[in-house]
């Protein structure tokens, strides 16, 4: 077949996206989990009687717990192809990663299956936001005194 009669072909058969659509549902969907990210603060605030710097970290933990459980029970894929961004960029998106890795290789044990394979997704991520953290923290530090 020849190259433009299978560009085509490929471009006639790929779906198109709704860049406006998916852009607002990222908007709404990355909107709910600030306003549940809140809601968890609120909560453990005042069931622990700590402050919010100090519930912070209860949230995030409980986000990760919510998406490893919701991965491994196979419902975050699902939810996350209609959601598209608006879960994936989240702190949530980072857990899917990492718990989808670790069932994936969970059968080769846990040395070679999953310690070697669960950073495989996310390594680039935490290499990445190292190195950037680094660079930034420097700028800071050398122009605006620390």
């Amino acid at each position: 077949m020849q190259k433009e009669k299978y560009k085509k072909l490929v471009d006639k058969n790929t779906p198109k996206e709704n860049v406006g659509i998916n852009a607002l549902k990222a908007f709404l969907i990355g909107g709910v989990m600030g306003i549940i990210g809140q809601v968890l603060i609120d909560l453990y605030t005042n069931l622990f009687d700590i402050s919010t710097k100090d519930a912070a970290p209860f949230m995030i933990i409980t986000l990760i717990l919510i998406a490893s459980i919701l991965t491994a029970f196979g419902v975050f894929d699902k939810i996350v192809s209609w959601a598209n961004c608006g879960l994936i960029v989240p702190i949530t998106g980072f857990a899917h990663a990492m718990t989808s890795a670790a069932m994936e290789y969970r059968k080769e044990g846990l040395i070679l299956g999953i310690g070697a394979n669960i950073f495989k997704l996310t390594g680039s991520v935490i290499l990445y936001g190292v190195v950037s953290a680094y660079v930034f923290g420097l700028i800071r530090f050398l122009f605006f005194g620390g």
